[in-house]
């Protein structure tokens, strides 16, 4: 295995150059990404990187059908990283290697796009924060959501007060997901490198639904529903609820109440979040259930927000509408999310210097919610936080699951420097 590159700075892009990039992790998401990059006048793929050589080579040959040049299939990411060729890496890997591999990233002089949620837990959010300044490195975190232009006027609508005083903002991720059953370990394919997969993780033995996709439901690799989907719902209620710190107090309430199979992370969840604001406090409530195919408030996965002059609905995927006093409809708005545009945030951000929509200390506070949420969950315990130390205060269980236990001595360690 080589060593990753030194911290050389990748190369200053001009408007009209080409931005060189490696995508890390080529599976479903890494795999919408690729066709959309390969789409793009202003980059060139040069590398795919996937423990799972089936994946890259399907990625490699859909960037050539898309007309370009054939990328590198790479199974270490590390060979990547060592390129100083490579501007900058995309990562939609499993969620226990967006923090590793993207603190490795920007120590090898690489921008990062990183998926949601930023970080497998809180202290590795806080570890890839301190890289991205120590290196000058520009993080954009795969909330698409803050490039959408009918939620960014939602927003604005509600920081003009279009609704009065916002008190309190609510999140929904409700869905029908699929029964991951009961299995018992086996070999991986031979083509699968295992060892790369788990990364620094403590070894566990290959399980077919712990694996490409179901992995999202298991401790040691994924956050649950919470971090895979209710992040970007999340992520718009903090935003809209207009706090840029972490909540003091969570509570929560959840289990397994439909899903009789392997999965660890609950089905059902009712998360408040309250943030104590200037001695006038606010409150986040976050709703799953991934067993109901029903839609709440005319949307699958959404948000509302309670203010003191009404109540404004909004759908990231379709639009947003006003209620106001005496239930009358108010201004409404519709659209729809480009990860295109995201894209181009990114490498806007990387031309010019400017903070991206979705930076990594945004991105940290919106993956910390799923985090707390999933603690206080697990534990069946009132969660009391310092928003400042970034630990919970008085239960040492609890605070325990604000990091994570790594396999000894592996190279991809996160560490703070």
């Amino acid at each position: 295995m080589t060593g990753v590159a030194g911290a050389a700075g990748a190369r200053i892009q001009g408007a009209n150059e080409r931005m060189i990039i490696g995508v890390i992790g080529c599976g479903g998401m890494g795999s919408g990404h690729i066709r959309m990059l390969a789409e793009r006048k202003d980059a060139e793929i040069a590398y795919v990187c996937d423990p799972d050589s089936s994946h890259g080579g399907s990625a490699a040959e859909a960037v050539e059908k898309a007309g370009k040049r054939a990328p590198k299939s790479v199974k270490d990411l590390r060979r990547v990283l060592d390129d100083k060729t490579v501007d900058a890496v995309l990562i939609a890997t499993t969620d226990h290697w967006h923090a590793p591999a993207t603190i490795l990233a920007c120590d090898a002089g690489k921008h990062v796009y990183v998926e949601k949620p930023c970080a497998h837990n809180i202290r590795e959010g806080r570890l890839m924060i301190e890289a991205a300044k120590r290196n000058k490195r520009v993080i954009q975190v795969g909330t698409q959501s803050r490039s959408g232009v009918h939620v960014r006027e939602a927003m604005q609508a509600l920081r003009e007060g279009i609704i009065g005083d916002v008190l309190i903002s609510k999140a929904w991720n409700s869905q029908l997901r699929a029964n991951i059953g009961h299995a018992s370990p086996s070999k991986p394919p031979v083509n699968v490198d295992y060892d790369l997969w788990l990364g620094p993780t403590p070894h566990v033995p290959f399980q077919t639904n712990r694996f490409h996709y179901t992995w999202h439901w298991w401790y040691d690799f994924g956050t649950g529903d919470m971090g895979n989907d209710g992040v970007h719902d999340l992520d718009i209620a903090r935003w809209g609820l207009g706090v840029d710190t972490h909540p003091s107090v969570i509570t929560a309430a959840g289990g397994k109440l439909f899903f009789d199979d392997d999965q660890q992370f609950p089905d059902s969840q009712t998360v408040i979040f309250e943030y104590p604001g200037n001695g006038k406090k606010k409150q986040l409530i976050y709703e799953q259930r991934i067993w109901s195919p029903y839609h709440q408030e005319g949307y699958e996965n959404g948000n509302a927000f309670y203010g003191t002059k009404g109540v404004l609905i909004l759908g990231k995927q379709s639009g947003w509408k006003i209620i106001g006093a005496g239930n009358k409809p108010g201004k409404s708005g519709s659209g729809g999310l480009s990860q295109p545009d995201h894209h181009s945030d990114w490498f806007q951000a990387i031309r010019t210097g400017k903070t991206p929509t979705a930076d990594i200390e945004t991105g940290h506070l919106s993956a910390a919610l799923c985090h707390l949420g999933n603690i206080a969950t697990r534990t069946s315990r009132v969660i009391r936080f310092d928003p400042e130390k970034e630990r919970i205060i008085g239960d040492d269980r609890a605070n325990e699951l604000v990091s994570r236990r790594y396999r000894p001595g592996h190279w991809a360690v996160p560490k703070a420097l």
